[in-house]
């Protein structure tokens, strides 16, 4: 199934097994060998960053029409592959009962990652515009998954994980919490002595475009010590984007 095709990428979804390992070889690139990621089921031997919920999702592919590698991925889980595959990826982090509850149809994404020389540029567009389509297709409300910022360290992230607390956080009735094992509490400054510039400068890129597109976050952090990772749980009401911030999610600015 092709979603999007451009001059410079073809958006699609995984379709083989070569394709999926297409996927996972770059996560293992990201994940793995640039930011220090590790866990159980990674396979080392064939560089591929893999876990228990792979075969059950769909897996959005970006192609360098060019060179015909996948230079961009998310993964992602709608609510009958999270029933298959034994629950959300986020369940592990997050109690999820609010969204789950909510009656409204719920999109997880994940492993989202681009190649490092495709950064910057209308790459993260195009793989947007073709999560747009998906979207649309399967008549998704929410938009939800963990972001991470690198590292374990609170005291490091206090500045924007406190942003996020004090401006960012979700309403009463989609607000989902970080589970106790792990839960790192994001007030870790008062409002009125934050440092609001320091703390966009520290927050990673693709949580500030979720940001810009309306998205609001869970309480809570969660300590991911096996991606070695400080994660948050970022919402996206699609029936809330203004017509400028659905044009930068299509893919149609920016």
């Amino acid at each position: 199934m092709i979603i999007a095709k451009a001059a410079e990428f073809e958006v699609r979804l995984a379709r083989t097994q070569a394709d999926l390992h297409a996927a996972q070889r770059l996560r293992y690139d990201v994940f793995v060998t640039e930011l220090g990621a590790g866990g159980p089921l990674v396979d080392h031997d064939n560089r591929r960053e893999v876990d228990q919920y792979d075969d059950f999702v769909d897996h959005l592919l970006l192609i360098d029409r060019k060179t015909q590698q996948t230079v961009g991925v998310y993964r992602l889980i709608r609510r009958d592959m999270a029933d298959r595959a034994g629950g959300f990826y986020s369940e592990n982090e997050y109690d999820l009962t609010a969204l789950k509850s909510s009656g409204r149809e719920i999109l997880e994404l994940g492993r989202s990652c681009l190649h490092p020389s495709y950064r910057g540029g209308i790459a993260m567009h195009q793989l947007w515009a073709g999560l747009a389509s998906y979207v649309a297709e399967h008549g998704i409300e929410i938009l939800f998954g963990v972001a991470s910022f690198h590292g374990t360290q609170a005291e490091a992230l206090a500045q924007p994980l406190s942003l996020l607390h004090h401006t960012y956080l979700a309403p009463p009735d989609l607000r989902v919490t970080a589970l106790p094992k792990a839960r790192q509490e994001m007030n870790l400054i008062p409002a009125d002595i934050l440092n609001r510039r320091q703390a966009m400068v520290q927050m990673p890129s693709l949580i500030k475009a979720y940001l810009r597109l309306g998205g609001c976050v869970g309480e809570g952090a969660f300590i991911d010590h096996d991606f070695n990772t400080t994660d948050v749980l970022l919402m996206l009401d699609t029936a809330r984007l203004s017509e400028r911030q659905a044009k930068i999610y299509s893919g149609q600015q920016g």
